[in-house]
This record gives C-alpha cells, structure tokens and sequence, in this order.
C-alpha cells in the first residue's frame, strides 16, 4: 500500500469515525484487495471445501465492522488489525458451529510461527488457539494483542508497535514470551486437556 494510499485510508477512518456514513463507502474499495490479501492468508490452511471463501470472509468481515461505530479508530493499521480480529472471529464462530455438529476430534501440535497460514484444518485447532488467547489476554492483554496483529493479522513488528504505541522491542519481548506461554498452554489443552 504506497504512502497516499496509506494517508487516504486513515483519513476516511477518521471521517467514518466521526460520524461521516459516506466516509465508510468511500473506504471500501480502497482497502478491499488488501482485505482479501488478509483472508486469504487467513484461509490458507483451512479445507478446500470449507463453507466460507475469502470473499465471503471479507463480505461478514465488513458487516461485522459496519457494526463497530464505537472503536476509536487510528490509523490504517489499527483497521487492519481489527478487520483481522473479525476475520479471526468469524472463522472461529464457523468453527464452533462444526465441533458442536461434529462433537468430537482429537488435537494436534501447533507452531505460532507468524510465516505460516492462520487457519488449520481442525475447527478444533482453531477453537484452542482462540481458547488460548483468551487465557493469555486474563493475563497479559498487551501480549495477546501482539500474537493478534503479528500471527492473525500479518502485521510487521514495526506496524504492531505503531498500532500498539509501544517500541519496537517492547513487541519483540512481548511476542516471545506469548509464543512460549501460549505454546505451554496449548499442550495443556492437548487430548484429554480441557
């Protein structure tokens, strides 16, 4: 995203976050190829056949934000991050209705390596990172947030610290210890764990 496009997007983010209907219309085309770079990555790991495509992803990924009037919006990267989050959310919620349906499914070993894809081909993979996340963020809100932007949401190390308003280091602390108490975490949550 080259730096006018970069400025354009926080100013309509802005706009729409100050009550500007328009500004969101405007937003859109502006940031859906980005959007769908984002799903895809998110989706790259799940099953052929899996109920939703990236651009429906993106699609309940917008209807979803249309939703978030109260978020105070910064800056590109802070859209990105949450749109993130949301795609995150809904893979997890279209998770949840599989294991209900299913009931059932043994757990395998998960690296948190933010080169490879989010997504797994186990509802259940999915349910215990989001199940592990949400113990690391009881505990360690900042921490969480770092594997969210890096690991779900594919941001740099520099765009984590800017949405986060931390340094650079404060991230890269952040990150190894969440890898290492999330990695302990989810042996817990292993069969028979949870």
């Amino acid at each position: 995203m080259s730096d006018t496009t970069a400025h354009d997007v926080t100013r309509l983010l802005l706009r729409w976050r100050d009550g500007d209907d328009g500004a969101f219309e405007e937003l859109v085309p502006v940031v859906h190829d980005h959007l769908r770079r984002l799903a895809r990555r998110q989706m790259a790991g799940e099953r052929p056949d899996h109920i939703l495509q990236p651009t429906a992803l993106v699609n309940e990924a917008y209807l979803r934000l249309v939703d978030t009037r109260r978020v105070r919006w910064q800056d590109r990267a802070h859209f990105f991050a949450m749109a993130s989050r949301v795609m995150r959310r809904v893979l997890i919620d279209v998770a949840r209705a599989q294991r209900n349906q299913k009931r059932g499914g043994g757990f395998q070993r998960i690296i948190l390596d933010p080169k490879l894809p989010a997504g797994r081909d186990a509802p259940e993979d999915l349910i215990a990172i989001d199940e592990a996340l949400q113990a690391l963020n009881k505990k360690y809100e900042r921490k969480s947030q770092v594997v969210e932007l890096r690991f779900f949401g594919g941001l740099s190390v520099e765009e984590t610290a800017e949405v986060l308003n931390v340094s650079v280091d404060t991230v890269m602390r952040d990150w190894k210890f969440a890898k290492t108490w999330l990695t302990l975490e989810l042996s817990r949550a292993g069969p028979g764990g949870r």
